[in-house]
């Protein structure tokens, strides 16, 4: 990983990340001690989905008129500009409620189409057998940053004051603006012309993804998780430390770390063992759907609260391996110009079907007891793995002929 452009993106992303989970902990904080309201707290992070959903479907629109660079440059500078505007007005007044939420969707609608940017510019910056590696650390600094970043923003509104949390957010922003700069996209990949309909750039991911068996396959499975993974919500997961395991609420708290950290050892593992996994991919991928099954079963049936924290673990490590896995195949697969569209695709794709699922997951849980849904879980994460191997031969000839393109040069 010596490109110095891969260095700054992934150095800038998470600059930028642990920015954006230090201004919810600030905002949270100073808006609670104004209205004193849960509800108006739960409005943040859902005007902040709302506004990536919106963003991300839109995307298609932008890559099709502008390079990758140029998008991440204008968002995350264009973040940085609205923040210091919104830490200005909130250093100087209480803030007028609506006026923060319509700041914190146009930080989310600018943030939206940052993140499909920056994983299809990732292939682009460093060669084809580093992508593994390059996957595996963007992962394990993004599960770093969510596993310590709400502790560490906690402890300094805890400190400095939410206001002074929200000029430690700016600084970040600064920094990680000046790094997405230094980065250098050398493939020659055009552009459009920005004058096609925009019914059919909107269309062009979802085109790719069905006209690709590979594709297809890869996001029938992102659609059976995104609705099983719905269990491992904080409201399900409590659900479950109180009625099965039947401890406190501190407990809710352990279950999420030692999620977080399966996750961050999952993605240090496939980082040091990346040329083994590279040529095992396929193997790697059905064995952890397989596992992350088994896993999901064996915890809601579990009723032993250490167990359930070792159950935590695993699921995380495989999950992990598993989603690095299916970016690898996606990544080295797509076309250069198809992968912004793709990734656009797949994060509206799975931020709905999640929203759904977890109203629906919730209704379930109320009705037939929190267990029957991580069985259901279990059975949907089984029928992918099933899936998988039913299709396995659309992923080994795509391991195939890159392999034989590989001896070619």
């Amino acid at each position: 990983m010596k490109s110095v452009s891969f260095r700054s993106l992934w150095i800038g992303q998470a600059f930028a990340n642990l920015g954006d989970v230090f201004y919810i902990v600030g905002m949270i904080s100073m808006m609670y001690s104004v209205s004193q309201s849960a509800f108006f707290l739960a409005l943040l992070p859902f005007i902040n989905t709302v506004g990536r959903f919106t963003s991300g479907y839109l995307s298609p629109l932008l890559f099709d008129k502008y390079r990758l660079k140029s998008l991440l440059c204008f968002s995350q500078i264009s973040k940085t500009v609205v923040f210091f505007g919104l830490a200005l007005w909130l250093t100087w007044t209480d803030g007028v409620f609506s006026f923060v939420l319509f700041g914190v969707f146009l930080l989310a609608f600018l943030d939206g189409w940052a993140d499909p940017a920056s994983r299809a510019m990732l292939p682009r910056l460093v060669g084809k057998e580093e992508i593994v590696r390059a996957n595996s650390l963007f992962s394990v600094v993004s599960q770093v940053i969510q596993l310590g970043g709400w502790a560490l923003g906690g402890v300094l509104v805890a400190w400095l004051g939410g206001r002074s949390v929200l000029w430690v957010t700016f600084l970040l922003f600064v920094v990680a603006s000046g790094l997405m700069l230094l980065i250098r996209d050398r493939t020659n990949v055009a552009v459009g012309t920005g004058e096609a309909p925009a019914a059919s750039v909107l269309k062009r991911g979802w085109q790719a993804i069905w006209q690709t068996p590979v594709f297809r396959s890869i996001h029938i499975v992102l659609f059976l998780e995104s609705m099983a993974n719905v269990v491992w919500i904080a409201a399900i997961i409590y659900v479950f430390v109180s009625e099965v395991l039947d401890k406190s609420e501190a407990w809710w708290g352990y279950i999420n770390t030692t999620f977080f950290i399966g996750l961050l050892l999952g993605g240090l593992l496939t980082a040091v063992y990346a040329r083994l996994m590279e040529r095992h991919l396929f193997r790697m991928l059905l064995w952890s759907a397989i596992a992350v099954s088994i896993f999901t079963v064996v915890f809601g049936l579990n009723r032993a609260a250490i167990m359930a924290l070792v159950l935590s673990v695993l699921f995380g490590i495989c999950e992990q391996i598993k989603s690095i896995a299916m970016e690898t195949y996606l990544q080295k697969k797509a076309e250069p110009e198809d992968l912004p569209n793709i990734y656009g695709a797949q994060g509206a794709l799975t931020s709905l079907t999640f929203g759904i699922a977890s109203l629906t997951m919730g209704a379930l849980a109320e009705a037939f007891g929190v267990q029957s849904v991580f069985l259901l879980a279990g059975g949907l994460l089984a029928a992918s793995a099933g899936y998988l191997f039913f299709v396995r031969g659309r992923f080994l000839v795509t391991l195939k002929s890159e392999h034989q393109e590989e001896k070619t040069v």
